[in-house]
């Protein structure tokens, strides 16, 4: 066992936890991160199996809200509402990444400057949405019409393409949409879980012959620091983006798109 690799693993996964659920892109930083340490991994399986662990972060820190859904499927029709609009919201990338996973693995995430670019373009736009003065006309995220679900979930197939954002482009669709800041951001935890979930098991069915037992060994690493670390992201984020916004997460994606640039054109 490479314990060089192992430390690789430890620091992408504190870096996936982190970034996971801010507007940042956490699979572009990881990429980015991944590039400049020389790590590889097998078919690229690395990148998108810790994010299992962000899932799991999320189940523990909206546990109890998830089993009040749960619970109230039979008889609630709003539950019954919500958990459809998450399902519609997450139809385009279900079909989107099926089609396009071969291009997505094999060319977009092997072009380090696409990722840098991504990052840049991405922060101006967070800027951007977060200085206009937007009309709020949902302020609950289980009452969103199926219509905003669904172009949600279509907004965040752009972040197939690595430094996009997934929880970055469908926070600005949802605040375009006429969302709050909150049920932007809380919203996306939500779609985050079948979407994320969906790429692990389609990305482990696709690989399943070639991972193998260091693989593992360093996926689990990546993967227990990621959820350690999401925990903790995820039970401030709410608080602070209602208070703050998205400005800070827009400069810091310039700042890191343009070190990427920078260093990518001098150590290549």
């Amino acid at each position: 066992m490479d314990m060089g690799r192992i430390m690789d693993a430890l620091v992408l996964g504190v870096v996936e936890g982190i970034t996971e659920f801010l507007p940042v892109s956490s699979t572009g930083h990881i990429l980015l991160l991944g590039h400049f340490l020389g790590f590889t991994s097998t078919g690229r399986t690395f990148e998108v199996l810790i994010q299992l662990g962000a899932i799991l972060a999320i189940l523990t820190v909206y546990a109890s809200r998830l089993t009040k859904i749960a619970m109230a499927l039979p008889h609630d029709p709003t539950a019954r509402r919500f958990v459809i609009g998450v399902l519609v919201a997450f139809l385009p990338a279900a079909v989107i990444g099926v089609l396009a996973h071969g291009f997505i693995k094999t060319v977009l995430f092997e072009t380090p400057m696409v990722v840098c670019i991504a990052l840049v373009i991405g922060g101006l736009v967070l800027i951007w949405v977060d200085n206009v003065d937007l009309e709020v006309r949902h302020t609950d995220v289980t009452a969103l019409p199926l219509h905003t679900y669904f172009l949600i979930g279509l907004a965040q197939c752009l972040a197939m393409i690595p430094g996009v954002s997934r929880s970055g482009s469908s926070i600005v669709a949802a605040l375009l949409l006429g969302a709050d800041k909150k049920v932007a951001a809380e919203f996306s935890f939500f779609l985050a879980m079948p979407t994320m979930a969906g790429a692990f098991v389609y990305d482990v069915y696709k690989n399943r012959d070639a991972l193998t037992g260091d693989d593992i060994m360093v996926t689990a690493v990546g993967f227990a620091s990621a959820f350690v670390m999401a925990v903790i992201v995820v039970r401030g984020l709410l608080a602070y983006l209602s208070r703050h916004g998205y400005s800070l997460f827009g400069w810091w994606r310039i700042v890191v798109g343009s070190a990427g640039i920078a260093g990518l054109l001098v150590f290549g």
